[in-house]
């Protein structure tokens, strides 16, 4: 899951995939912006048909957020 993660933020903030790990943080250490997060989102859920909610979304902070948030979901 996190492989899938790092391949969907490094082709939404076109940066390498090498640049990311799972203790980056989305926006400090990737330069995300809130649009960035909203759209990197909106793909992972089209990726992996599921809806993330809002309140689910304001806790990910890492991409190992993430990934654990969607292993935990995705079941």
């Amino acid at each position: 899951m996190l492989e899938k993660i790092k391949e969907i933020i490094s082709k939404q903030l076109r940066i390498e995939v090498s640049t990311i790990s799972k203790d980056s943080n989305i926006i400090e250490d990737l330069g995300a912006d809130s649009l960035d997060l909203v759209e990197m989102l909106m793909s992972i859920e089209d990726n992996l048909g599921i809806v993330v909610s809002d309140d689910d979304a304001a806790d990910l902070k890492t991409v190992g957020d993430v990934a654990r948030f969607l292993e935990k979901v995705a079941g």
